[in-house]
């Protein structure tokens, strides 16, 4: 117990340290009491038309989430870090990044480190912030895709192109919760797809063999597909945007 004071004040210099490296706003400044989005967002949710998952959040985990990615409160995606540990949207054939959960382990700014940014305080070209069971990434873009930053950008699993899907994170929300959502993956999804993503867990989505972007060679419906972890296919799929030169 007497070791608790020197850890304390060890980890708050370091953050302090790390804040001014790279010119952080300290949490309190990003936990706002005027006018916070969580609940208008509640409101979108409470009258969904689409099938919603909320996972709670655990307060020193999204404090964390919260600070290191440096959004307010105010801001819809600082309200969906701090009040969530993430959203599964249609039994959990998106999943929208929050702070993480024992059932979604992935928060928004752990998923991000190493792809988007190295270290807590950068500016990222990009930030991936939901993904789906059949490979496809979402992100906003940061200047990364050249144009119309702020527009949420989809990495479809069929042509291994960065989509400008122009709507803003606000309008994807929207979406997501009432939206056209069957219409967006129409021919995408298989008999017996709800059962299949609902054992799959937010962790994981689908390898197809032969893959997506390959859909002249094979019917989707004669098309084997294994689990695999997001961050493997990720890595796949954008190494293959490499291999192609499509970066």
């Amino acid at each position: 117990m007497q070791k608790l004071p020197f850890l304390f004040l060890f980890f708050f210099f370091s953050i302090a340290a790390h804040a001014q490296q790279f010119h952080m706003r300290p949490l309190d400044s990003l936990l706002v009491k005027d006018d916070p989005a969580w609940p208008v967002i509640k409101g979108w949710i409470d009258s969904a038309t689409n099938k919603v998952q909320v996972f709670p959040a655990d307060t020193s985990k999204s404090a964390k989430a919260l600070y290191t990615t440096q959004v307010t409160t105010r801001s819809p995606m600082g309200a969906i870090i701090y009040n969530t540990g993430g959203i599964l949207i249609d039994g959990g054939w998106i999943r929208v990044l929050g702070s993480g959960h024992a059932k979604f382990k992935r928060s928004l700014p752990d998923w991000n480190r190493g792809k988007s940014f190295r270290e807590a305080g950068e500016r990222p070209l990009f930030l991936l912030v939901a993904d789906d069971a059949i490979g496809g990434f979402f992100a906003i873009n940061g200047g990364k895709f050249g144009f119309n930053q702020g527009n949420v950008f989809y990495l479809a699993p069929d042509n291994l192109q960065w989509e400008d899907l122009e709507i803003s994170y606000t309008d994807f929300l929207l979406f997501c919760f009432s939206g056209d959502v069957k219409g967006f993956y129409e021919g995408q999804r298989w008999e017996g797809w709800e059962k299949d993503v609902a054992k799959l867990g937010p962790e994981r989505s689908y390898l197809f063999t032969p893959a997506l972007w390959l859909r002249q060679e094979r019917a989707e419906g004669q098309r084997a597909k294994k689990a695999v972890p997001v961050g493997e296919l990720y890595e796949m799929m954008t190494g293959m945007r490499k291999t192609l030169k499509l970066e």
